[in-house]
């Protein structure tokens, strides 16, 4: 039985990051990356894009969370096997952009920020599941 000073060397943390690199390296989980990105960066800019940005407690909210949205996603590719329970932050922004424009706005909202704030929680939900899911995936021997 070998002893190590670090929990750095223990063999099954050596084995658990070669597994999180394999996964994350799949074109599945890029495109993954990619979209959250995207649909991050999305949330952020939606108040101005969409036309809503009047309502400036949902503005900033967007704002806020489609930064927030994009830090948690943006760093699973290159660090997963450290930042994999950030993807269910991101299932929580996605699930809060949802009901954001009733929470925040209240007799406020209007069609376009309710619909635009509902897809783009949907969307950012869908995609912080796949990248659970994504790391989720039991090992291939190869």
């Amino acid at each position: 039985m070998t002893t190590h000073s670090s929990i750095e060397h223990h063999p099954d943390l050596a084995e658990m990051r070669t597994r999180f690199e394999r996964v994350t390296a799949t074109p599945a989980a890029q495109a993954v990356e990619a979209l959250a990105l995207i649909t991050g960066l999305y949330l952020a800019a939606s108040a101005w894009i969409a036309g809503f940005s009047a309502l400036s407690p949902l503005a900033i909210n967007n704002l806020i969370a489609g930064a927030a949205f994009c830090l948690c996603m943006g760093g699973l590719g290159s660090a997963y096997e450290r930042t994999h329970a950030m993807a269910w932050t991101a299932v929580a922004i996605g699930a809060w952009t949802i009901v954001a424009p009733w929470v925040m706005a209240g007799a406020m909202d209007t069609t376009r920020s309710v619909v635009s704030n509902v897809i783009t929680g949907a969307v950012a939900l869908c995609l912080g599941l796949a990248m659970v899911a994504i790391g989720g995936r039991p090992r291939t021997t190869t």
